[in-house]
């Protein structure tokens, strides 16, 4: 079956898009071949309506109706273009995320979560049946609807004891670092996996760029480079009840969003601006991801059983691309853990989002739950009951049959481990 993923993630760069072809084999081992991934800038006027839409500012129901018209419009022209672009014409489902426009936690509980982005007009557009709104179930179940990518990186990453696949002893952390940046930690396969957003990714940082230079990001980091961590600043920024809160959690713009930056610093440091703002807001990022990654690794290693330490962190995402940020993350890892990009095991680090899509379209397809197992008896989000994630349009009995299995591993087939042969298009 293949299965075009498209995603618009929190910085709003463009419409990811990649296209997979899945085949599960008898031994629940799923296979997934990329067939390939692009992305679309989005129409610059369109883009800046989006930023203006995003927390904190206040967005009528007029503006509501007309965003959720045109993002689905251009998520349609997306999709139909890259079904030619990475599948060569040849899809049988698309599964879009939508672009966020409201994530909605209170404490630590998630109440909803607002993706634009109609799928009518992207099934209009691309003549194929459409999986979208893939968050509110999962919320509905007591999740936090996010990090979705939790059950792609259990898969992917799990360890196998029977299959010497490289994977190394003790945990996995596959880091994604998005606007805002998340974790899931992995052990064995079919083992309790925990994912939770860490806090702000690259979003202070994009924010920050944009009033100082005009440009969307600090391209390689360089000027986060140059400047020197304000550590009163760093202690100011890192004051915030989310950071301490114990995982599964989720957040989103609704908390880093423009104003986090002046009220945490107005008391302590309201002058920095520059290269030192920027180097103190991706000292953030890499504490906060490093912090709380070994916090819950330290929870779940209260055995002493060295095989539970974080022996390696993947990285995807447009933070992979600053090396300043991933040399600030090296620093505050244990020794012994490895720190590598998700395309050495594979995975295009700028698609993951969207071969997620594509996985969880391919699931949801065949009535396969779209969470991990979690701690406690929950989900990897908290939730109290795996659930079948999306809504299809239009709302037609699907040809696919309903799996009664379960689903072990996930293995890429460009890699050496995932070269075994694998009928095209299976499971139409």
């Amino acid at each position: 079956m293949i299965v075009l993923g498209l995603s618009s993630g929190t910085s709003v760069d463009a419409i990811d898009a990649a296209a997979a072809d899945f085949h599960l084999g008898p031994d629940g081992v799923l296979r997934m071949r990329p067939l390939g991934h692009t992305e679309y800038e989005w129409p610059a006027a369109l883009r800046e309506r989006i930023l203006k839409a995003l927390p904190p500012a206040p967005v009528d129901m007029g503006e509501v109706t007309q965003l959720d018209t045109l993002i689905g419009q251009e998520f349609g022209r997306a999709g139909r273009q890259a079904i030619d672009d990475v599948a060569g014409g040849d899809v049988d489902l698309v599964a879009s995320h939508g672009q966020t426009l409201y994530h909605w936690v209170v404490g630590a509980r998630a109440h909803g979560s607002l993706q634009l982005g109609n799928a009518a007009w992207i099934a209009e557009r691309t003549r194929r049946p459409v999986i979208n709104d893939f968050r509110v179930a999962d919320i509905a179940a007591g999740g936090q609807g996010a990090p979705l990518v939790s059950v792609l990186d259990a898969l992917w990453l799990g360890r196998d004891p029977q299959s010497p696949d490289g994977a190394p002893a003790g945990l996995s952390a596959a880091l994604n670092i998005g606007g805002i940046a998340n974790v899931t930690l992995v052990g064995e396969v079919e083992a309790p996996v925990t994912g939770w957003d860490t806090g702000p990714g690259n979003c202070l940082i994009d924010l920050t760029m944009r009033q100082l230079t005009g440009e969307p990001f600090d391209r390689d980091g360089s000027l986060g480079a140059t400047g020197t961590v304000d550590q009163a600043a760093l202690r100011a920024l890192l004051d915030d009840p989310y950071f301490a809160a114990k995982a599964p959690k989720s957040t989103g713009r609704e908390l880093f969003d423009a104003t986090y930056v002046p009220r945490k610093l107005a008391a302590v440091r309201p002058d920095l601006t520059g290269a030192d703002l920027v180097a103190t807001l991706t000292e953030l990022t890499a504490v906060t991801i490093a912090e709380g990654l070994l916090s819950v690794a330290q929870g779940a290693h209260r055995d002493g059983d060295p095989q539970r330490e974080v022996r390696r962190v993947v990285v995807s995402g447009g933070g992979a691309h600053n090396p300043t940020l991933l040399a600030r993350l090296r620093a505050y890892l244990p020794e012994g853990c490895e720190l590598l990009t998700a395309d050495q095991l594979g995975m295009p680090i700028d698609a993951k989002e969207a071969y997620l899509f594509a996985l969880l379209g391919f699931l949801s397809a065949h009535g396969v739950a779209g969470t991990a197992k979690g701690e406690q008896r929950r989900r990897s989000t908290g939730a109290r009951r795996a659930t079948v994630l999306g809504s299809l349009t239009p709302p037609t009995p699907l040809i696919w049959p309903a799996f009664t299995g379960p689903i072990r591993r996930l293995v890429l087939a460009n890699t050496p481990f995932g070269l075994a042969p694998m009928p095209k298009g299976t499971h139409r």
